[in-house]
């Protein structure tokens, strides 16, 4: 008889330092420390370690914090989050690490996560483990970052980029929603939902969502597009029209996309897509419909349509998904998506622009 392999939560390992904001320091432990199998044993393992031996480490309030870890815990992590610090020094305005941090960055062993939240970026930067690759940081201080990195492909209007073993994220909440994005990549959607709902906090932004509104939001006694979102979500499963949703806040289509772009920061079409995309998720993890059914259900009309976007988003197919975060289910195998010559996808009703 085979035996089933030991079970081994995730070894997460936050890196203090100096300089640090502690609500990004607690983000971390707040997301990963969450999660937890059938059993009840917990996914991750989260740890604090600083460059030095333990002891204090400064943050930029009026408190310090002890971190009981030196550096040698990076050796043991399967990833490694890097929060925001506000003291950063020839980091931040050289680009090169200290001697310190290089020191300590070295136990990091080949092959582990990587993982930023706001100006923790620079730290991977100045490591060269970015270069080439896409990144984001703060709006704020994005400009500089490209400046100091030119080899880096940042992008400063989104909340997180997942490159694969290295992910890196845009200021504060943005932070929030990189951590929700591991866990749903490491453990599905339903594990994922779970934490945000006992945080309080929107289940799912997608990462290529704007970090900020550039125009104001709409002063809460005008008209905004709250009710058209809900109207809209009871409803994936129907054909719905932008005239469909416009009507729900008694708008013109031109008045209500500007109004939502403002209020979202996507078009109609997007966030439409992403939701339904995110409901496929679901039924895929949670059921054991069709992948015809689970498309009709998410309002993708076909299951050719909903392959090409989960493909788009998640870059797998329906089947391939549901047998990582959902076993004992069997399925036809998916033939793989189809894009036509012109890159264009079979249409929703709501256009995607």
């Amino acid at each position: 008889m085979t035996r089933e392999p030991a079970f081994r939560p995730h070894h997460v390992v936050v890196l203090a330092l100096d300089g640090l904001l502690p609500f990004e320091l607690g983000i971390p432990h707040r997301i990963f420390g969450r999660p937890k199998d059938a059993e009840g044993r917990h996914l991750y393992e989260v740890v604090t370690c600083s460059v030095r031996p333990p002891g204090p480490v400064e943050t930029d309030a009026d408190f310090a914090i002890h971190v009981g870890n030196g550096p040698q815990a990076l050796a043991t992590a399967d990833t490694v989050v890097i929060p925001a610090s506000y003291e950063l020094g020839p980091v931040f305005e050289k680009g090169v690490l200290t001697e310190e941090l290089a020191a300590a960055l070295a136990y990091i062993r080949p092959g582990t996560r990587l993982a930023s939240i706001c100006t923790g970026v620079y730290v991977l930067a100045a490591a060269g483990r970015l270069d080439g690759r896409p990144a984001t940081t703060h709006w704020a201080e994005a400009e500089h970052f490209q400046r100091l990195f030119p080899r880096i492909r940042v992008d400063a209007d989104v909340l997180f980029i997942d490159d694969g073993d290295v992910l890196t994220s845009a200021g504060v909440a943005a932070g929030i929603d990189l951590c929700l994005h591991m866990v749903r990549r490491d453990h599905g959607t339903a594990v994922a939902n779970e934490v945000a709902r006992r945080t309080v906090v929107p289940p799912h932004r997608d990462g290529g969502q704007a970090q900020y509104i550039h125009r104001p939001l709409p002063e809460p006694q005008l008209a905004t597009t709250t009710a058209a979102r809900a109207w809209a979500l009871e409803r994936l499963h129907e054909p719905i029209q932008l005239r469909d949703m416009a009507e729900q806040e008694s708008m013109s289509v031109r008045t209500f996309t500007r109004r939502f772009r403002e209020e979202v920061g996507v078009s109609p079409g997007q966030w439409l897509t992403r939701q339904r995309v995110e409901h496929a998720r679901q039924l895929l993890e949670s059921t054991d419909l069709s992948v015809d059914l689970v498309a009709r259900d998410a309002g993708f009309g076909t299951a050719q349509s909903m392959r090409q976007h989960l493909q788009a988003a998640l870059g797998v197919t329906p089947t391939a998904y549901r047998r990582t975060f959902r076993t004992g289910v069997a399925e036809p195998d998916d033939p793989p998506a189809v894009r036509t010559g012109d890159g264009n996808r079979t249409p929703l009703a709501v256009g995607e622009g």
